[in-house]
């Protein structure tokens, strides 16, 4: 479900459930497979809750796997220990959806992108530390004099360039990237996307871009993963997701998506899907497919197995029984 590229990053049946109370399971996410090729930046997209945040987190290791493989250039993230660990971590880093949370309020700015560069011993002397955070100040779009500041006293869209800059300070090659304009106001956003694109070029970096704004994700992904209620629907190339959806799912997502001009609303091609239904509990799923209590097209068949993801050609996987 990748390119021909090198694949940097491999999730293959990924499942990470999490214990709520004595006998209930949360299975937030359950049986996902995607690939990343090294250079690319791959969309996970779907409504709040399906389970994006915990799929990006568990790539990087943040949290423990319930089961399945997560692997970084051909080793496995969670069975990495001692050096190798370590510098796994400094290739694959995170950016935080919140920008005023996860930024420490006692540290200045120095500090906060310096801690990695200490923990990873590399600079050498206090000089080419300085000079590391200058000029990743620089990359983000702040300059030296940001850095004894404290975080408290930046806007948002300051904030979240800290954010990346502290990320970028360790030299990764890899990035989840969680919702890192969500938070922002919109004229924000698009200085944060462009950013991202332009230090992607710049760096050679691979991204993970988890997001639930479609129109964000069209503008910077090479591919675009759609889950729902922590299973994977559809998986294909940006373009042609936009172009020619498949699963009820991602056409409904898509119809909803807002045109700026009422003139050009009014005239799109495409209708609005109202989904209608329940959306089932993700502590006690259907055995079937996640969407079949919300699709129009559901069959007896869909509330009793699980869909797979096949090919329908041009790598334009999807799981759904209208393929079949």
């Amino acid at each position: 479900m990748g390119s021909e590229k090198e694949i940097m990053l491999s999730v293959e049946h990924l499942k990470k459930y999490f214990q709520v109370g004595r006998n209930q399971v949360l299975k937030a996410v359950d049986d996902v497979s995607f690939t990343i090729a090294r250079g690319e930046t791959l969309g996970l997209v779907g409504e709040s809750g399906c389970g994006k945040t915990t799929c990006g987190r568990t790539c990087i290791g943040l949290y423990p796997k319930t089961s399945g493989t997560v692997s970084f250039c051909g080793k496995d993230v969670h069975s990495l220990s001692g050096r190798a660990k370590s510098e796994f971590r400094k290739k694959a880093q995170m950016v935080f959806q919140d920008p005023f949370g996860s930024l420490d309020p006692r540290m200045m700015v120095s500090d906060i992108i310096g801690e990695g560069i200490d923990i990873h011993r590399l600079a050498h002397g206090e000089k080419e530390r300085r000079d590391r955070i200058y000029e990743v100040l620089e990359q983000v779009g702040l300059n030296s004099e940001h850095a004894n500041r404290f975080a408290h006293e930046f806007s948002g869209g300051q904030r979240q360039r800290i954010g990346i800059a502290r990320a970028l300070a360790v030299k990764p090659e890899f990035m989840v990237l969680d919702e890192p304009v969500s938070a922002l106001d919109v004229s924000i956003q698009a200085q944060i996307v462009n950013l991202l694109m332009g230090l992607q070029r710049s760096l050679g970096l691979t991204y993970l871009f988890v997001a639930h704004d479609l129109s964000v994700v069209k503008h910077i992904s090479d591919r675009v993963a759609v889950l729902y209620l922590g299973t994977l629907v559809e998986i294909t190339g940006s373009d042609e997701l936009y172009r020619n959806p498949l699963h009820p799912y991602t056409k409904a997502l898509l119809s909803a998506i807002p045109i700026p001009d009422p003139k050009v609303e009014q005239k799109r091609d495409v209708q609005r899907i109202r989904l209608e239904g329940e959306v089932p509990s993700p502590m006690n799923p259907a055995p079937g497919c996640r969407f079949c209590s919300r699709c129009r097209y559901a069959t007896k068949a869909c509330a009793e197995t699980m869909p797979e993801l096949k090919d329908q050609g041009n790598g334009h996987f999807v799981a759904c029984r209208l393929y079949e």
